[in-house]
C-alpha cells in the first residue's frame, strides 16, 4: 500500500504503467508466498520440538515464543534463527515503507495548493493508522519486558493486536466517508449526553 501511495503521489503520470494488473498480482503473489513460507517453515519446525513440560499453552493460539517456552531441547536454536530471519524481512520491509512515506511526505510538502496536501495526506494517513496500530500493539506483544509479564496479560495482548487492528481497519478507512463521520460524531454525541 505504501508503493501504492508513494507512485500515486510522486509518479501519478506513471501510474497505470507501474502499478498495472501485472505488478499488482505479482505483489500479491510475493506477499502471499512469503506469508506461506514464513508459516510453513514456522509450523513445520514447531511441530519437531519436544515438549517436556506438557502441551498446555497459555495463549487462545498457539504463538511461537509460548510452544518454544515449552521445549525442553536445544533444537529451539532453529526457530530462535527462523524468528531472527523473519525479523530481518520485517525490518526490510518496514524501512521499504517508511522511505516510502518519506518520499511522499517531501512530494507533499512541496505541493503549493493546500487543497492538494490535505487530499494527499488523507489518502496516506488511514494506512499509516492501522500500519501504527499493528505495529505498536504487535511491539507491545512480543518485545514488552519479561518483569511485566503475566499469562493474564499475555492473554490481553495477544486479543489487542490480533482482534483490534483487522476491527480497526474498515473504521479507519471508512473515516473519509463523509457520511460515516457524520454517523459517528451522532452516536458518540447520544452516547456523551447520556453519560452526563
Amino acid at each position: 500500500m505504501s508503493y501504492d501511495r508513494y507512485v500515486a503521489i510522486c509518479k501519478p503520470l506513471h501510474y497505470g504503467t507501474l502499478l498495472g494488473s501485472r505488478a499488482c498480482a505479482t505483489m500479491a503473489a510475493a506477499a502471499w508466498a512469503t506469508g506461506a513460507l514464513f508459516a510453513l517453515l514456522h509450523t513445520a519446525n514447531t511441530f519437531s520440538l519436544p515438549l517436556c513440560q506438557g502441551n498446555a499453552v497459555d495463549q487462545f493460539f498457539c504463538e511461537i515464543p509460548q510452544i518454544l517456552k515449552l521445549s525442553c531441547s536445544g533444537s529451539y536454536l532453529r526457530e530462535f534463527g527462523l524468528l531472527v530471519f523473519s525479523a530481518f524481512i520485517f525490518f526490510a520491509c518496514f524501512v521499504f515503507i517508511v522511505v516510502s512515506y518519506v518520499q511522499i511526505f517531501r512530494a507533499v510538502l512541496k505541493m503549493p495548493s493546500e487543497q492538494g496536501r490535505h487530499k494527499a495526506f488523507s489518502t496516506c494517513l488511514p494506512h499509516l493508522a492501522v500500519l501504527s496500530l499493528f505495529v505498536c500493539s504487535s511491539t507491545l506483544a512480543y518485545l514488552k519486558p519479561p518483569s511485566i509479564s503475566s499469562p493474564s496479560l499475555n492473554l490481553v495482548v495477544a486479543v489487542l493486536y490480533t482482534v483490534v487492528p483487522p476491527v480497526m481497519n474498515p473504521v479507519i478507512y471508512s473515516m473519509r466517508n463523509q457520511e460515516i463521520k457524520q454517523a459517528l460524531r451522532t452516536l458518540f454525541g447520544d452516547i456523551l449526553l447520556r453519560h452526563q
